[in-house]
Protein backbone atom coordinates (compact mmCIF):
# COMPACT_ATOMS: atom_id res chain seq x y z
CA UNK A 1 0.00 0.00 0.00
CA UNK A 2 3.05 2.29 1.07
CA UNK A 3 5.18 2.08 -2.28
CA UNK A 4 1.45 2.35 -4.29
CA UNK A 5 1.15 5.60 -2.64
CA UNK A 6 4.73 6.90 -3.05
CA UNK A 7 4.14 5.62 -7.36
CA UNK A 8 1.44 8.05 -6.73
CA UNK A 9 3.35 10.59 -5.22
CA UNK A 10 5.99 10.29 -7.98
CA UNK A 11 4.05 10.36 -11.19
CA UNK A 12 2.32 13.74 -9.56
CA UNK A 13 6.10 14.97 -8.78
CA UNK A 14 6.87 14.12 -13.02
CA UNK A 15 3.76 15.61 -14.09
CA UNK A 16 4.37 19.24 -12.26
CA UNK A 17 7.54 19.14 -13.29
CA UNK A 18 6.84 18.48 -17.03
CA UNK A 19 4.23 21.46 -16.79
CA UNK A 20 6.74 23.89 -15.04
CA UNK A 21 8.99 22.64 -18.17
CA UNK A 22 6.21 23.42 -20.95
CA UNK A 23 5.57 26.23 -18.99
CA UNK A 24 9.29 27.49 -18.95
CA UNK A 25 10.14 26.50 -22.76
CA UNK A 26 7.08 29.38 -23.88
CA UNK A 27 8.13 31.55 -21.43
CA UNK A 28 11.95 31.61 -22.49
CA UNK A 29 10.45 31.36 -26.62
CA UNK A 30 7.90 34.23 -26.02
CA UNK A 31 11.02 36.29 -24.16
CA UNK A 32 13.47 35.40 -27.72
CA UNK A 33 9.82 36.45 -29.56
CA UNK A 34 9.77 39.51 -27.91
CA UNK A 35 13.30 40.65 -28.62
CA UNK A 36 13.62 39.89 -32.23
CA UNK A 37 10.03 39.43 -33.49
CA UNK A 38 10.05 42.95 -34.87
CA UNK A 39 13.65 43.02 -36.18
CA UNK A 40 13.27 43.51 -39.86
CA UNK A 41 10.79 46.51 -39.03
CA UNK A 42 13.17 48.04 -36.03
CA UNK A 43 15.56 48.63 -38.83
CA UNK A 44 13.13 50.41 -40.65
CA UNK A 45 12.28 52.37 -38.25
CA UNK A 46 15.77 54.26 -38.12
CA UNK A 47 15.83 55.15 -41.35
CA UNK A 48 15.64 58.83 -41.99
CA UNK A 49 13.88 60.70 -44.63
CA UNK A 50 13.60 60.50 -47.75
CA UNK A 51 14.45 57.02 -47.95
CA UNK A 52 11.79 56.21 -45.14
CA UNK A 53 8.29 54.77 -45.41
CA UNK A 54 4.68 55.25 -43.16
CA UNK A 55 4.43 52.60 -41.03
CA UNK A 56 1.20 51.13 -39.86
CA UNK A 57 0.16 50.06 -36.14
CA UNK A 58 -3.09 48.24 -36.63
CA UNK A 59 -5.28 47.82 -33.25
CA UNK A 60 -8.53 45.47 -33.56
CA UNK A 61 -10.48 44.49 -31.05
CA UNK A 62 -13.32 46.18 -27.87
CA UNK A 63 -13.47 48.80 -26.14
CA UNK A 64 -10.63 48.38 -24.30
CA UNK A 65 -8.34 49.73 -27.33
CA UNK A 66 -11.03 52.04 -28.54
CA UNK A 67 -10.25 53.98 -25.31
CA UNK A 68 -13.57 53.56 -23.37
CA UNK A 69 -13.47 54.49 -19.80
CA UNK A 70 -16.40 54.57 -17.87
CA UNK A 71 -20.00 55.63 -18.33
CA UNK A 72 -19.53 55.68 -21.60
CA UNK A 73 -17.00 58.19 -21.99
CA UNK A 74 -13.53 57.84 -24.38
CA UNK A 75 -10.45 58.87 -23.78
CA UNK A 76 -8.67 57.75 -26.93
CA UNK A 77 -5.42 59.69 -26.96
CA UNK A 78 -4.52 57.66 -23.24
CA UNK A 79 -5.69 54.48 -24.88
CA UNK A 80 -2.83 52.45 -25.10
CA UNK A 81 -2.76 52.31 -28.63
CA UNK A 82 -1.89 55.93 -28.40
CA UNK A 83 0.19 55.80 -25.75
CA UNK A 84 2.23 52.91 -27.67
CA UNK A 85 2.67 55.37 -30.67
CA UNK A 86 4.06 58.12 -28.32
CA UNK A 87 6.32 55.83 -26.87
CA UNK A 88 7.72 54.69 -30.61
CA UNK A 89 7.60 58.27 -31.74
CA UNK A 90 10.19 59.34 -28.87
CA UNK A 91 11.93 56.03 -29.36
CA UNK A 92 12.51 56.70 -33.15
CA UNK A 93 12.42 60.10 -33.91
CA UNK A 94 12.57 60.07 -37.66
CA UNK A 95 10.00 57.58 -38.25
CA UNK A 96 6.57 58.01 -39.87
CA UNK A 97 4.36 56.16 -37.79
CA UNK A 98 0.17 55.70 -37.60
CA UNK A 99 -1.52 53.79 -34.97
CA UNK A 100 -5.05 52.95 -36.13
CA UNK A 101 -7.87 51.55 -34.01
CA UNK A 102 -9.88 49.45 -36.03
CA UNK A 103 -11.94 48.32 -32.43
CA UNK A 104 -15.38 48.60 -31.24
CA UNK A 105 -16.50 49.15 -28.04
CA UNK A 106 -18.89 45.90 -26.80
CA UNK A 107 -17.83 43.62 -30.17
CA UNK A 108 -16.51 40.05 -30.01
CA UNK A 109 -14.12 38.41 -32.12
CA UNK A 110 -16.55 36.84 -34.25
CA UNK A 111 -17.59 40.03 -35.08
CA UNK A 112 -14.37 41.47 -35.70
CA UNK A 113 -13.49 38.74 -37.92
CA UNK A 114 -16.53 38.95 -40.41
CA UNK A 115 -15.04 42.88 -40.95
CA UNK A 116 -11.55 41.84 -41.27
CA UNK A 117 -10.84 41.85 -44.23
CA UNK A 118 -12.33 44.97 -45.40
CA UNK A 119 -11.76 47.27 -42.21
CA UNK A 120 -8.67 45.71 -40.80
CA UNK A 121 -6.29 45.02 -43.89
CA UNK A 122 -7.29 47.81 -45.75
CA UNK A 123 -5.43 49.84 -43.22
CA UNK A 124 -2.12 47.87 -44.56
CA UNK A 125 -0.60 46.75 -40.86
CA UNK A 126 3.02 46.37 -40.32
CA UNK A 127 1.86 45.33 -37.47
CA UNK A 128 -1.68 43.99 -36.27
CA UNK A 129 -2.69 43.55 -32.26
CA UNK A 130 -6.08 41.85 -31.27
CA UNK A 131 -7.28 42.14 -28.14
CA UNK A 132 -10.72 40.76 -27.94
CA UNK A 133 -10.64 38.30 -24.45
CA UNK A 134 -12.86 40.75 -22.33
CA UNK A 135 -16.01 40.17 -24.81
CA UNK A 136 -15.13 36.65 -26.17
CA UNK A 137 -16.81 35.23 -23.18
CA UNK A 138 -20.38 35.89 -24.11
CA UNK A 139 -19.42 33.23 -27.23
CA UNK A 140 -17.12 31.04 -25.54
CA UNK A 141 -13.75 29.32 -25.95
CA UNK A 142 -14.69 27.26 -29.15
CA UNK A 143 -15.96 29.88 -31.25
CA UNK A 144 -13.32 32.71 -29.96
CA UNK A 145 -10.97 30.39 -31.28
CA UNK A 146 -11.93 30.41 -34.53
CA UNK A 147 -12.64 33.81 -34.63
CA UNK A 148 -8.87 34.61 -33.32
CA UNK A 149 -7.46 31.80 -36.00
CA UNK A 150 -9.20 33.18 -38.87
CA UNK A 151 -7.81 36.52 -38.74
CA UNK A 152 -4.09 35.32 -37.39
CA UNK A 153 -4.27 32.95 -40.91
CA UNK A 154 -5.38 36.23 -42.75
CA UNK A 155 -3.04 39.11 -41.49
CA UNK A 156 0.15 36.35 -41.74
CA UNK A 157 -0.38 35.50 -45.46
CA UNK A 158 -1.40 39.67 -46.15
CA UNK A 159 2.19 39.57 -44.61
CA UNK A 160 1.34 41.75 -41.32
CA UNK A 161 3.49 40.79 -38.26
CA UNK A 162 1.06 39.74 -35.28
CA UNK A 163 0.54 40.68 -31.24
CA UNK A 164 -2.14 38.98 -29.62
CA UNK A 165 -3.47 40.06 -26.33
CA UNK A 166 -4.97 38.55 -22.90
CA UNK A 167 -7.28 40.81 -21.67
CA UNK A 168 -7.07 42.97 -19.39
CA UNK A 169 -8.89 42.83 -15.23
CA UNK A 170 -12.10 42.17 -14.72
CA UNK A 171 -12.56 43.26 -11.13
CA UNK A 172 -15.64 40.85 -10.98
CA UNK A 173 -13.89 37.76 -11.79
CA UNK A 174 -10.70 36.58 -9.43
CA UNK A 175 -7.62 37.00 -11.21
CA UNK A 176 -6.10 34.88 -9.08
CA UNK A 177 -7.96 32.24 -10.09
CA UNK A 178 -7.19 29.76 -13.02
CA UNK A 179 -10.29 28.51 -13.43
CA UNK A 180 -12.45 31.83 -14.32
CA UNK A 181 -13.45 32.57 -17.90
CA UNK A 182 -10.78 35.34 -18.53
CA UNK A 183 -8.05 32.83 -17.19
CA UNK A 184 -9.27 30.20 -19.62
CA UNK A 185 -9.70 32.64 -22.73
CA UNK A 186 -5.97 33.99 -21.91
CA UNK A 187 -4.98 30.22 -21.96
CA UNK A 188 -6.36 29.61 -25.33
CA UNK A 189 -4.92 33.29 -26.38
CA UNK A 190 -1.32 32.15 -25.09
CA UNK A 191 -1.47 28.05 -27.15
CA UNK A 192 -3.01 30.16 -30.57
CA UNK A 193 0.15 32.58 -30.03
CA UNK A 194 2.47 29.59 -29.66
CA UNK A 195 1.02 27.67 -32.44
CA UNK A 196 1.00 30.47 -35.27
CA UNK A 197 5.01 31.55 -33.73
CA UNK A 198 3.59 34.79 -33.28
CA UNK A 199 4.01 38.10 -31.10
CA UNK A 200 1.93 37.63 -27.56
CA UNK A 201 1.75 40.54 -24.98
CA UNK A 202 0.22 39.04 -21.24
CA UNK A 203 -1.71 42.03 -20.08
CA UNK A 204 -3.59 39.08 -18.09
CA UNK A 205 -0.87 37.91 -16.42
CA UNK A 206 1.30 41.14 -15.86
CA UNK A 207 -2.46 42.25 -14.03
CA UNK A 208 -1.96 39.46 -12.13
CA UNK A 209 0.94 39.41 -11.14
CA UNK A 210 0.67 42.80 -10.13
CA UNK A 211 -2.52 42.18 -8.31
CA UNK A 212 0.00 39.82 -5.77
CA UNK A 213 1.30 43.08 -4.45
CA UNK A 214 -0.80 45.75 -4.87
CA UNK A 215 -4.61 46.27 -5.73
CA UNK A 216 -5.66 46.59 -9.03
CA UNK A 217 -8.39 49.48 -8.34
CA UNK A 218 -5.56 51.96 -8.97
CA UNK A 219 -5.60 50.82 -12.64
CA UNK A 220 -8.99 50.53 -13.43
CA UNK A 221 -11.86 53.30 -14.37
CA UNK A 222 -14.66 50.61 -13.88
CA UNK A 223 -14.64 47.05 -13.62
CA UNK A 224 -13.87 45.97 -16.87
CA UNK A 225 -12.18 49.35 -18.31
CA UNK A 226 -8.50 50.46 -17.45
CA UNK A 227 -8.01 53.88 -16.45
CA UNK A 228 -4.91 55.80 -17.87
CA UNK A 229 -2.38 53.98 -15.76
CA UNK A 230 -3.94 50.89 -16.44
CA UNK A 231 -3.44 51.90 -20.55
CA UNK A 232 0.45 53.00 -19.65
CA UNK A 233 0.58 49.61 -18.28
CA UNK A 234 -0.33 47.78 -21.39
CA UNK A 235 1.62 50.09 -23.32
CA UNK A 236 4.87 49.58 -21.76
CA UNK A 237 4.72 45.69 -22.52
CA UNK A 238 3.72 46.46 -26.29
CA UNK A 239 6.82 48.39 -26.43
CA UNK A 240 9.10 45.94 -25.01
CA UNK A 241 8.73 44.52 -29.00
CA UNK A 242 10.00 47.99 -30.08
CA UNK A 243 13.07 48.18 -27.92
CA UNK A 244 16.43 47.43 -29.36
CA UNK A 245 17.82 44.69 -27.11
Amino acid sequence: MMKLKKHKILIVILLMSLNFACAQEFSNSNKDIVKHYLDSLKKELKVKWPKNRTINLVFHGHSVPTGYTTRGVIDRSNSYPYRTLKKVNDFYPYSVVNTITTSIGGEQAEQGAKRFKAEVLNHRPDVLFIDYGLNDRSIGLERAKIAWEQMIKEALHYGAKVILLTPTPDLKEDISSNETPLAKHSAQIRALAKKYNVGLVDSYQLFKDLASIQPLIGYMSQNNHINQKGHQFVADAIFEYFKIH
